[in-house]
Formats: C-alpha cells, structure tokens, sequence
C-alpha cells in the first residue's frame, strides 16, 4: 500500500464503491499483519517507497504463499527472491496472475507497469554462469519500475564483447556488474561510465575464490572511484539499490 493507493481508497468511499467499513477493514493492518510466523509490513511503500520483498529462501511452501497472498491484496507489485518451484506451485494456488522467473528463482506478480525511474538501469554479466545472479537483479529492477536492459557474457577475457556495447553502457543511468572468478571486470566498467556501477561478486569460480570472497575483495579495492559493491549473490540488493538510484531527479 502506498500513497497512490490510500488516495483511492478514499475516492472509493467518497464514490460510494467501498463502504467506511470496508477502507476501515483495509487499513486495519497498517503498518503490519502478524500472522504468526510472520509480521507482514503493509507500510514499507509509504515509508520507503517499495513494497516488503518476500525472501523465500529458508520458507516453507505455504509460509511464501501466505505471505505473498496477503501483500497481494494490498494491490502492488509483489517479489518474492530465493524462490523455487514448490513455493510457486503454492503461491500459484492462492494468487492469480504469478509468473516464475526460473532464471533469477523469482516469484512475480506484475500489476503495476508504470515507470518509476529516470533512465536505463543496465545489468552486466561477466560470464554465462553469473546469468543467475544478474536475472534476480533484472527481475528486482523490473518489478520496482524500470527500465532494464542486460548485456551478458562480456567479461574480461574476450574484453572486445563488453566493448562492442560500450555505446548501450554510456546510456545507462546506472550499472549492475555481476562478475566471479577474480571479479575484474565492474573496474573495468566502471572506467567506461560517469554514473554509479553497482558491483556484485558472484561465488562462481575455483578452489581459490572462495565462493565469492576473491571477486568481494576485489571489488572493494576496485581503483575506479564510481564502484560500489553489495554481498556475494545479492542481485536483489543490487537491483533495489539501483532502482531508488534510478529515481532520483
């Protein structure tokens, strides 16, 4: 529930669609819904101005889709991460309209297509296996209002490949760069842009890169002063931090 969607409710009532009881019933569960295993936060869009995004990675089946249903009534978009295909099958059964996003593991129910962002958010992947990791960041971005466009497979070993979209990349609000191995390439971005590239180490790799701890480190030494680095695997965070980024004027 946000702003938009409190000021209809109250022409609802003044058009006589919805009674004073009904909009009471509505609000009654602001700022949030406690349904035991859960606390559901229906205020975080006014607050913050994005909807709750439900983790489905450690959940079960029936605590995603109770969750899911209930944000869902608030009439937003609603994403639910870290999802698999038991906890959609649930989902599905409760709420109409759900898609799957199998690449980014993501649970997806679209209503509201308006633009919230000023620009293109780009997402780069270093490598076809760092796909998974950029897909939940392109799904996080799309569902909170943006435009997207993805450049895959271009890392540095055929750097040629991020070059021939050096173009696309310039005319990019912000930059997502989802790189393993020794995860060189967001430095290598950020060097070719004048905006905010948001860099995420991804745990692909060998023995030596520690699941992710070899392109975290260095990430974070990056010599290009426009890069920022989220968590090992975190698209999400990736893709929400670029998308308020996206809304500034």
């Amino acid at each position: 529930m946000n702003a938009a969607s409190i000021r209809q409710l109250f022409e609802q009532v003044r058009g006589r669609k919805l009674s004073p009881d009904e909009a009471v019933d509505r609000l009654r569960h602001l700022p949030f819904e406690d349904l035991g295993f859960a606390k559901v936060d229906h205020h975080r869009a006014l607050r913050a101005g994005m909807p709750e995004v439900i983790l489905g990675e450690g959940k079960t089946p029936a605590q995603v889709a109770a969750i899911f249903a209930r944000l869902a009534k608030h009439g937003s978009n609603v994403l639910a991460t870290r999802a698999n295909e038991k906890q959609f099958a649930a989902v599905k059964r409760k709420v109409r309209g759900v898609e799957y996003r199998e690449l980014g593991r993501a649970i997806v129910l679209h209503r509201d297509a308006s633009n919230y962002g000023k620009g293109v958010i780009a997402v780069v992947s270093a490598g076809t296996s760092d796909i998974p990791v950029a897909e939940e960041a392109v799904v996080t971005a799309e569902v909170m209002g943006n435009d997207v466009e993805h450049f895959y497979d271009v890392g540095v070993a055929g750097i040629h490949r991020l070059l021939a979209n050096r173009e696309a990349l310039t005319r990019a609000r912000v930059v997502i760069v989802c790189a393993g191995m020794e995860g060189a390439l967001p430095s290598v971005v950020g060097g070719l842009v004048g905006v905010p590239v948001i860099a995420v180490p991804t745990s692909i790799g060998y023995g030596a890169s520690f699941k992710g701890m070899a392109a975290l480190l260095g990430m974070l030494n990056s010599c290009a002063s426009n890069v920022s680095v989220v968590n090992i695997d975190n698209g999400f965070g990736a893709g929400y931090v670029a998308s308020l980024i996206n809304r500034l004027p």
